[in-house]
């Protein structure tokens, strides 16, 4: 599923597989200075930004520091809906040149992470439900914002050249949103395969399937904690009858309504399931801090209006909540590189006015 908590723009799909190296370009520079830091974020400094345009997002960072993986629906690098992208050793993509692309161009792609070794990605893609990208939900009467649950989303790993070297999941349903534990041996990620969207686990060849929740509503963007023995997620717990039929309804539909949800922690079996958030509206995007103790997230539980998103963090015990970022449109999907030294994370910020979603790293000092 794509992340995305905003209306954003579809991204283009049907793109020719390119293997080109990432180009620095002459014409969109990246930003090094602190000049796009709002005063208040004081955890941040040195910020670079890495793409120039489009809707880009899901950085997620390679096990050794150095690259990023991310989705990008930019219609300049001849896209039709989200594919992924490579970014290598932080040079920015400019914006009429794609970097190098892991995908095939076909069907809709979302939530790339690194394998074990830097050589591979895993990502999920409806490529064996067609070459087209599959129809985005119509716009309700209600005006409601859904998420479509694609039905032929399975999770693949492919070389750092776009080649599938291994199907993970083949189940007629929603398996999507994987991501891998530090030490390399599990990946967590969100199925539908028990009649409800719920966190599933299997090593790291794809064996030894696991459900990790149980109760009823929307799991997922679930990562490991740093010592690999626990998971950070996003939940909606629909309780009032109306809510749980609303649910249930949507879900027949392949759809999922993500306006209200909490950020929980678990134990990778499941147990010890703790709820960390109590705040409101949506909550989403969790990561934990290198140290283990904290979790950062995207919030708009501050915003009047509901459409601005701030990073915030907060103790696994839901205590001495931080905001972090100061953006007055949007900032999500944060994570930490593996040594703790530097945080990405995707903003509307300096996007001249467009609905342009990029991708930033910073410094990050505690």
């Amino acid at each position: 599923m794509n992340k995305y908590l905003l209306l954003l723009p579809a991204a283009l799909c049907g793109l020719a597989f390119m293997t080109e190296p990432i180009r620095s370009s002459t014409t969109t520079p990246a930003f090094t200075t602190d000049t796009l830091l709002n005063p208040e974020e004081k955890h941040f400094t040195n910020i670079r930004q890495l793409t120039f345009g489009g809707d880009n997002a899901e950085a997620y960072w390679s096990f050794d520091n150095k690259h990023l993986v991310f989705q990008s629906n930019n219609k300049k690098w001849g896209v039709q809906c989200d594919q992924i992208f490579l970014i290598k050793d932080e040079t920015p993509a400019p914006a009429e040149i794609a970097p190098a692309m892991m995908s095939s161009g076909k069907g809709r792609t979302t939530c790339a992470y690194f394998m074990p070794g830097n050589k591979s990605v895993l990502f999920a893609t409806t490529e064996g439900g067609g070459a087209a990208c599959p129809p985005e939900p119509q716009r309700r009467a209600d005006g409601k914002y859904l998420w479509p649950i694609y039905s032929t989303f399975d999770i693949v790993i492919t070389d750092l050249k776009g080649k599938i070297q291994k199907k993970l999941t083949n189940h007629p349903g929603y398996d999507a949103e994987a991501t891998v534990s530090p030490d390399g041996k599990k990946i967590v990620f969100t199925s539908d395969r028990s009649g409800d969207l719920e966190l599933w686990t299997m090593d790291i060849n794809g064996k030894n399937l696991k459900q990790v929740t149980k109760g009823l509503g929307y799991d997922g963007g679930a990562f490991f904690s740093p010592d690999s023995k626990k998971l950070v997620f996003r939940a909606s717990r629909p309780t009032s009858d109306s809510d749980i039929a609303e649910y249930k309804a949507l879900l027949k539909e392949g759809l999922v309504a993500p306006t209200n949800m909490e950020i929980y922690t678990c134990n990778v079996d499941g147990s010890n399931l703790k709820q960390v958030t109590k705040l409101g509206k949506a909550n989403w995007a969790p990561f934990y801090h290198p140290s283990g103790k904290k979790i950062i997230f995207s919030s708009n539980h501050r915003s009047k209006r509901g459409y601005q998103f701030n990073l915030f963090m907060v103790n696994e015990d839901g205590s001495d909540l931080e905001q972090i970022s100061f953006d007055k449109v949007f900032d999500a999907f944060p994570m930490f590189s593996p040594n703790g030294k530097k945080l990405v994370f995707s903003s509307n910020r300096n996007n001249k006015g467009t609905r342009d979603t990029n991708i930033f790293v910073v410094d990050w000092k505690d």
